[in-house]
């Protein structure tokens, strides 16, 4: 029996210290019976759950594996942020706390073995002091490194290690060994008596501050969605029982009516039944332009009214409006990971059991090769591997990246759909575009009507307008409108049949009408006669020519022009400069897509493709190892979009297209699709940029740390400062994601 599918299982993750925590917790939530796939983000330590299993069974399944985990319960997005602000909020702050009680103790520490004294036991006294200063460090590691030894000891439990089992015996080791020579100094040749506390309680306290400004840090990654969020509107005004009611948006029912007024938000999407207005709807669309709303529009949440007043009925409430889905993409995507990502937590997954087997490698080589005292040099090189080693910013390189890059893709009206199309994009050699409604503005217009058999144009529209008022297509709704601005009324038509690619046939009054294009008439053996070269003048100047045919009979040519878009010409130009083919693909004749592919610049088309063949073209320049972005209006294209290595859906954001491609452009323009890409580039440079630095800090900073440059310089790396490199590290890692903020795509 099949369960029907629930809400994804969204949990806060505690104890997660380092990138080899992740797949550990993904795959202890993904052995749970009806678990169909687990994300973790290790930027906001959250996990996005799909499938039927219970919240209970997974959090059950983290602390299983050692770690812990709550649920996001909130109702709304907003709450969920709030929820999630105030976690991190007390995080901080504990942090904090932490930070303050360890560098209180070791900073002193610090001062006086560099200026003072010697940090070592000889005397009584010495061992009654610093046995003193080794309690009051133990007191420290119970409360500031409480946690690390917590989730240390649970690791161990769990045959696992992660950066938290590095700190912990680190740091442990430097206090035993500390101890060890405050009780027994005799046991110790006398230069080795060196305690090491102050570097317990500094390294404490420091990784605690690199963690601490590390979540202030990431916080900033998050601004696009706490936008996003901004853009709804707290309540309502909903007329009932003839009364204005204001109401918490939360309790606005389907087909309620919705009062808007100047300089109001819309609260929910619904389609406007009473006013006309202008609507501000750039901060979902990234359109600057006011966009006019009259009876029969669409209105979409969190946009702004911005003249007159509407009434409108609401068709999507709550969790189903088009910004409530943009959101939940949004989060969706910066909780998916690019296959760059991947070999992130590979590695981190081998980690850190290497770094321990390089830190006991190490220990061995200096106590049986090294100098004297060989003990001292031991401890301290096995210590310093292990805290320099800590893969904090390996994890975090690709997860802080793509959370602020499909953020700002999001402030941009370019929805990305998950990290694989995210990194795809930005490899793209081959652009296919669609003509009719992506190069074009998909609102065609009768241009010219030619008579051949029929009496008046008035009798052609009302024939045309009869047969294509069955139909959807966008040159259909222009034949419609033209008649209906003419007051001019359809005919009715019967046994309507829609031949794909080829145009529309019906009967009237008990004769065969036909309406399509060239080759419908060549199979119905209509003869045209020399009225296909005044078809071809009109395609030649970017017009569609269709042919209408009674009983066997040309009755006239009716011509349809779609206009270009203002700005598609300059955004194909943008694609091409970035070196990508742009390939245009119409069902139109050839002559008019000749004519449209030459005005936007675009050098290789193919004409009079029918729908099915679309996927074709995809999978042609496939073999010829292009990497393929296929762009339409994500419902007919829908198999030539899947089959693209990255699909693009131009559509408004209110309809399937969210949901049918990789990537949807909430604008019309194709500027839009030039922005996705150039985001797509420089997130994925960024990522690269990260992953860069945090190899090369472990490959120079361990062999730093063990001690290669002793030999040749006599310098031998402090734990101390091991302890700041490492905090410091992951902070540098969050900045430079947070770059990725300012960048900004250039439309020229």
């Amino acid at each position: 029996m099949n369960q029907t599918k629930k809400s994804p299982i969204q949990l806060n993750i505690l104890g997660a210290g380092c990138a080899s925590c992740v797949g550990k917790i993904e795959k202890a939530i993904s052995s749970v019976e009806g678990v169909d796939s687990a994300e973790m983000n290790f930027a906001d330590r959250t996990v996005l759950v799909n499938g039927n299993a219970s919240a209970e069974l997974i959090i059950k399944a983290v602390e299983s594996a050692g770690y812990n985990a709550t649920q996001i319960q909130a109702e709304s997005a907003e709450d969920a942020m709030n929820e999630k602000e105030q976690a991190d909020l007390q995080h901080y702050k504990s942090l904090l706390r932490h930070t303050i009680i360890a560098l209180s103790v070791g900073i002193p520490l610090m001062i006086y073995g560099l200026f003072i004294g010697e940090m070592t036991v000889s005397t009584l006294l010495e061992q009654t002091v610093w046995g003193l200063v080794g309690v009051v460090t133990l007191a420290i590691m119970l409360i500031s490194g409480r946690h690390f030894y917590i989730g240390a000891w649970k690791s161990f439990l769990n045959h696992n290690a992660n950066m938290d089992t590095l700190i912990a015996l680190g740091t442990g080791t430097a206090w035993v060994y500390s101890m060890l020579i405050v009780a027994f100094p005799q046991l110790f040749p006398e230069m080795a008596r060196h305690v090491y506390f102050e570097a317990t309680a500094m390294i404490i306290g420091l990784i605690n501050l690199g963690l601490a400004l590390e979540v202030k840090a990431r916080g900033k990654t998050s601004e696009a969605i706490k936008r996003l969020i901004g853009l709804q509107a707290k309540t309502a005004r909903v007329i009932r029982d003839g009364k204005d009611l204001d109401i918490d948006i939360a309790h606005v029912l389907l087909n309620d009516h919705v009062k808007v007024r100047p300089g109001e938000k819309i609260p929910v999407d619904g389609v406007v039944f009473e006013g006309n207005s202008t609507i501000d709807e750039s901060m979902l669309t990234g359109e600057p332009m006011p966009v006019e709303k009259v009876i029969g529009d669409d209105v979409v949440t969190g946009t702004l009214n911005k003249s007159g007043s509407i009434i409108f009925k609401a068709t999507r409430v709550g969790k189903d409006t088009a910004l409530a889905r943009i959101i939940s993409m949004v989060k969706r995507a910066q909780n998916s990971k690019p296959p760059i990502g991947r070999l992130a937590d590979v590695i981190a997954a081998y980690f850190v059991p290497a770094i321990m087997i390089i830190a006991i490698v190490s220990a061995m080589v200096w106590f049986n090769f090294g100098p004297e005292p060989s003990s001292v040099f031991a401890i301290v090189s096995a210590t310093t591997v292990l805290i320099i080693a800590c893969p904090c910013a390996l994890g975090l390189a690709t997860p802080m990246s793509v959370m602020v890059g499909v953020g700002k893709a999001a402030e941009s009206g370019v929805l990305i759909r998950n990290g694989e199309a995210l990194q795809t994009a930005s490899k793209i050699t081959a652009m296919i575009l669609d003509k009719t409604g992506t190069i074009t503005e998909g609102k065609p217009q009768v241009t010219d009507i030619i008579l051949v058999n029929a009496d008046c144009e008035e009798q052609v529209l009302a024939l045309s307008a009869g047969i294509e008022s069955h139909s959807e297509h966008p040159l259909a709704q222009a034949i419609v409108e033209s008649a209906n601005d003419r007051g001019i009324e359809a005919i009715d038509t019967e046994h309507f049949n829609a031949i794909s690619g080829k145009g529309v046939e019906a009967e009237v009054d008990g004769q065969i009408l036909l309406f399509g294009n060239l080759k419908l008439m060549q199979d119905k053996n209509i003869d045209i006669g020399f009225n296909e070269a005044k078809a071809q003048v009109l395609a030649e100047n970017a017009k569609t020519p269709m042919y209408l045919a009674l009983a066997g009979q040309l009755l006239a040519i009716i011509a349809v022009s779609d206009p270009i878009k203002p700005d598609s010409i300059e955004a194909i130009a943008r694609l091409k400069r970035s070196g990508i083919k742009v390939i245009m693909l119409t069902g139109d004749n050839k002559a008019t897509a000749a004519a449209v592919a030459k005005k936007v610049g675009i050098d290789d088309f193919f004409a009079e493709v029918m729908p099915e063949d679309k996927a074709n073209k995809v999978a042609e320049l496939q073999q010829q190892n292009e990497v393929v972005g296929m762009t339409g209006d994500g419902i007919n294209d829908a198999p030539a979009l899947a089959l693209a290595d990255v699909g693009f859906a131009i559509g408004t954001g209110t309809d399937v297209a969210i949901e049918s491609a990789d990537v949807t452009l909430m604008r019309g323009s194709l500027h839009g699709l030039a922005d996705a890409i150039a985001i797509s580039k420089a997130t994925l440079r960024n990522i690269k940029q990260n992953l860069f630095g945090a190899f090369i800090y472990n490959v120079a900073g361990i062999p730093l740390a063990a001690g290669v440059l002793f030999p040749v310089f006599g310098i031998l790396l402090n734990p101390v400062i091991a302890g700041a490199a490492m905090a410091f590290s992951s902070l540098t890692v969050v900045s430079n994601a947070n770059r990725l903020r300012l960048f900004k795509a250039k439309e020229h």
